[in-house]
């Protein structure tokens, strides 16, 4: 079962670690933090309650769940969320469906992308009708990769197509003729 949402229209791109500047955790001469208050022990909730708290001001607190997410960070809060109540997303990660990362993607950003996320790139430049080179650019793959998912879909397509037209079969027809309900009779 996958997660599908259409999120913030704003994702880290690859390699993107600017993010972490606008960050309230990030320790200044003004606003001093210790960076230990996000590693707490299980129990010591007044530690775990004042991280969240810091985390709950911070701008970019999404972006930072996100790749704690991505990067399989299990250590310390990170986006509000303790390690355990991260377990539960990491788990769910690859199925995680955002339609506005696939369309951030299709429009040329380099975006983190789950295995979901990728066969809706692949799908929507499909349909779009983009080339195998410029699908290629989009995922970071070989052209021969973009080509043999092409392949796929097509495939998959048509096998589709095959599927459908066994389950609906064109209706009979009499002498070239369409048949009607009156030319069937009435049962005795």
């Amino acid at each position: 079962m996958s997660t599908t949402t259409n999120g913030p229209a704003r994702h880290r791109s690859l390699g993107d670690q600017t993010w972490q500047d606008q960050a309230v955790c990030q320790s200044t001469e003004y606003h001093p933090v210790d960076p230990e208050i996000f590693f707490p022990e299980p129990d010591e909730m007044d530690r775990i309650r004042a991280a969240k708290a810091l985390c709950r001001q911070c701008p970019v607190r999404l972006t930072c769940l996100d790749a704690a997410l991505e990067n399989n960070d299990a250590h310390g809060i990170r986006g509000g969320m303790t390690e355990e109540e991260r377990t539960l997303l990491h788990a769910k990660l690859a199925t995680r469906l955002d339609y506005s990362r696939v369309n951030a993607t299709l429009a040329g950003r380099d975006i983190h992308l789950t295995h979901a996320e990728r066969r809706a790139v692949i799908h929507a430049a499909y349909r779009h009708g983009l080339t195998e080179q410029h699908l290629a650019r989009l995922l970071k793959v070989t052209e021969e990769y973009a080509k043999k998912q092409y392949r796929e879909i097509r495939r998959a397509l048509r096998n589709r197509d095959v599927e459908q037209s066994r389950e609906n079969p064109p209706p009979p027809e009499a002498d070239g003729k369409r048949l009607r309900r009156d030319d069937f009779g009435t049962a005795a």
